[in-house]
């Protein structure tokens, strides 16, 4: 197998969630541009219409899906068949101190980023519908590996997320099917804009980036990578992508 074939996604099935905006929406079309075709999945419907209409070759398809809702998940099962693959984009972060946050600040955070994500992967794996060989990616935060202000229940979430992952990793191995995350800092998404607006500017927070913010293709890249062939014989981990940020 050539090197272009191993980092290929030419006829696999891709499931990506929260496709609709930001890192997610370019998941959807990086993987379209590698080969694959795409299932593109979030709250709306017409905004995934937009992503599909736009993603490069033809097949595509999306689904509308809540995965705060039990039934949504289980219709969006049904829906996609066999996959070869699923990266877990959709995710929610709203900031506030622990000492200020209220229950439903704390518990929708969980519930979207950690609990939607597991039992999406729990239908998926009850029907079979990942093929042995595919891979799971789940889209994690720099914020479960350091402290960053304001974000506890976010990050708590993610760190949830990446402990569900190393022990999930061992549960499917049998299958080939890989497991593993993806912690990306700041990336420059409209989430990321819409700070700057609130805040004056990022100046100082850009400081402590020796290679500055990223881009959702530096993300949608590794995904790829853990999508594809090439990441054959890595499961269980989670890779970080933050531009030297953690380093120092």
């Amino acid at each position: 197998m050539s090197i272009q074939e191993v980092f290929s996604l030419n006829g696999k099935r891709i499931l990506v969630t929260g496709a609709s905006s930001g890192i997610g929406r370019q998941i959807a079309q990086s993987c379209a541009q590698a080969g694959a075709t795409v299932i593109a999945s979030g709250r709306d419907e017409a905004r995934l219409q937009a992503v599909v209409a736009g993603l490069a070759g033809v097949g595509h398809g999306h689904f509308a899906c809540d995965l705060g809702d039990d039934e949504s998940i289980s219709d969006l099962v049904k829906h996609v068949g066999k996959i070869d693959g699923v990266v877990h984009s959709a995710g929610i972060s709203m900031l506030a101190p622990l000492r200020l946050a209220s229950r439903k600040h704390i518990e929708d955070q969980i519930r979207t980023n950690t609990v939607g994500p597991m039992l999406l992967t729990q239908q998926l794996l009850l029907r079979n519908a990942i093929l042995a060989g595919g891979s799971i990616v789940f889209i994690s935060s720099i914020s479960a590996h350091i402290g960053v202000h304001g974000v506890s229940a976010y990050g708590g979430s993610k760190a949830a997320l990446e402990g569900m992952a190393r022990s999930l990793s061992m549960e499917v191995a049998k299958k080939k099917i890989r497991i593993n995350c993806l912690a990306p800092g700041l990336v420059e998404t409209p989430m990321l804009e819409a700070a700057r607006s609130t805040t004056g500017g990022l100046e100082e927070t850009l400081a402590r980036y020796p290679l500055g913010f990223g881009l959702p293709e530096d993300v949608a890249h590794a995904a790829i990578f853990f999508l594809s062939q090439a990441s054959r014989w890595i499961t269980g981990t989670t890779l970080v992508l933050d531009g030297g940020h953690t380093v120092g």
